[in-house]
């Protein structure tokens, strides 16, 4: 399927990850031309190496981190795939430390508000764009354990919709993609930790997570990066021509409401 992207410049942050990777493969498979950048610079090149892309380290949670990346990079893309996220501290909600807040929302939300102020202004100047944001299932169904992370994904997608009220109607469109439980770095952390708590193999710390904690996964099983990646490079393309400020759920039907 001929996404008509071919030429179109994009970068991917997050792009060492599972996802990130994953989308990377799909754009340069379209000919894109590819920017990726992650926190480690080794790990992203050698994913830039598979796909013929550039790529540079860039820590995107503070202002100045961004700027670095920025000045490295550039900021004339047409696409921009925003994967940079952490889940954050676990515990009572009531408990989180103030840099527990900070460093969840560094990360998973200011990065995606600072990098936009540079890369939005070329695409509303040109008439063509497309912004994808990596949200969460956490967004529609919050997981009290989970809360610097369900806070600052919501942040996430309440500034997409923002974003996309304000600057759609000059051809930038912007999306986010709302993942649940994929097989990426971050949930092989969860579920390694889980195993040594619980005294499970990893497979069955995965099985009894889905069991007690994702009652609504009905597909039974961790969504795989190349799932999320082909609904993102869809929202890349002229195919999404007529979508945005949408929150796309590839979530294997783990959230149980209709909303969001």
């Amino acid at each position: 399927m001929d996404l008509n992207i071919k030429g179109r410049r994009a970068l991917i942050t997050g792009a060492s990850g599972g996802i990130g990777r994953e989308t990377a493969r799909l754009l340069a498979a379209e000919g894109a031309a590819l920017f990726l950048t992650d926190l480690d610079g080794d790990k992203v090149a050698k994913v830039a190496a598979e796909f013929g892309a550039e790529s540079a380290a860039g820590d995107l949670s503070s202002p100045e981190g961004c700027a670095a990346f920025l000045k490295t990079a550039g900021t004339d893309f047409d696409i921009w795939v925003h994967a940079t996220g952490v889940t954050g501290a676990k515990g009572d909600p009531l408990q989180m430390a103030e840099e527990d807040w900070q460093d969840a929302l560094d990360i998973d939300f200011l990065s995606a508000v600072r990098m936009a102020r540079a890369l939005c202004p070329a695409m509303i100047g040109r008439g063509w764009g497309r912004v994808v944001f990596v949200t969460s299932e956490n967004v529609a169904q919050p997981y009290p354990d989970e809360t610097v992370y369900n806070a600052s994904k919501s942040a996430l997608l309440s500034f997409a919709k923002s974003v996309a009220m304000q600057h759609s109607a000059s051809g930038m469109l912007v999306n986010c993609v709302a993942p649940a439980f994929i097989e990426t770095p971050m949930t092989d952390g969860m579920m390694e930790k889980r195993s040594a708590e619980t005294g499970e193999s990893f497979d069955e710390a995965v099985e009894s997570f889905l069991k007690e904690q994702r009652p609504y996964l009905v597909l039974n099983r961790r969504g795989r990066p190349e799932e999320v990646a082909a609904v993102i490079a869809m929202l890349c393309s002229d195919l999404a021509s007529f979508v945005t400020g949408a929150n796309w759920r590839v979530d294997g039907g783990a959230v149980g409401s209709i909303n969001v």
